[in-house]
């Protein structure tokens, strides 16, 4: 759904790839964050990335002089557990991915066992992966949705554009486990449209006042489409122009980066 730059009034803003590059962060970044403040405009930074808590992007944003909520940050462990504690409320999970991922968890109140206690599991997550997982993790994984348990991937991003170019995502190894059980798993993040509801419904939006910011097609930008939003892909992370002009999914917007955005929020009046 496009909209016009002077109507939006919230933005859900994807991370890596848009505010920076692994520890690096993108040109324009505080003046992009200054003017959303100065014009009102609500935001949540809603990031597939399960590798850190809430609280780790508030604190990377404040070391690059932006100052952001708890609120203004929503991860796919977050929208993961929050679906998880809605929909399967007793669940037992065995988590493969990051401590963030089963800090998150627990936050909801999730039970989340432990590896002594692997066999007790009737839920698979995996998210955070990278530093985190180990064949023996993929192993135990596979055993207990073989034997049954949910199977539940925070995010399917088969790539990640870390600072020496681009990596193996979640999606890369979630793709094992569907492989050696035979089993797809539920996914929480983008591009499914849960996280980017729960994005707006955070900032009382509406599809006729929200705006998707994002640099992949496959994810950032199919997630706002199905979510009936309107969406803007930049071109510092992971898509291309040739990509998003030759389709399937089309953007309502593509732009350089984030300092193109500033400029036409500043523009529009």
């Amino acid at each position: 759904m496009k909209i016009e730059f002077s109507a939006i009034r919230n933005l859900i803003i994807d991370m890596d790839g848009v505010l920076w590059h692994g520890d690096k962060p993108l040109p324009g970044l505080t003046e992009f964050f200054a003017t959303l403040r100065a014009r009102g405009i609500k935001f949540v930074l809603a990031t597939n990335n399960a590798g850190k808590t809430g609280d780790e992007y508030v604190a990377k944003l404040a070391k690059y002089g932006v100052s952001a909520a708890l609120a203004e940050v929503l991860t796919s462990p977050q929208a993961t557990a929050h679906y998880l504690a809605a929909h399967i409320p007793d669940a037992k999970i065995y988590v493969v991915g990051s401590p963030s991922l089963a800090a998150e968890l627990r936050a909801k109140g999730l039970t989340v066992v432990s590896e002594a206690e692997a066999q007790t599991a009737n839920c698979v997550v995996m998210g955070g992966i990278v530093g985190h997982v180990t064949y023996e993790k993929l192993a135990e994984a596979c055993l207990l949705i073989r034997a049954g348990a949910r199977f539940i991937g925070t995010n399917p991003d088969l790539t990640f554009p870390g600072e020496r170019g681009i990596i193996p995502g979640n999606g890369a190894l979630l793709g094992a486990l569907q492989l050696s059980t035979g089993v797809a798993p539920l996914i929480i993040g983008k591009p499914e449209p849960e996280m980017q509801v729960q994005a707006m419904q955070r900032m009382g939006g509406t599809p006729a006042d929200t705006a998707v910011i994002g640099d992949r097609l496959d994810t950032d930008i199919l997630g706002g489409q199905r979510a009936g939003l309107c969406t803007i892909m930049v071109l510092t992370g992971i898509s291309t122009r040739a990509e998003a002009e030759a389709g399937p999914i089309t953007p309502d917007y593509v732009v350089a980066d984030i300092r193109e955005i500033t400029t036409q929020l500043i523009g529009s009046g």
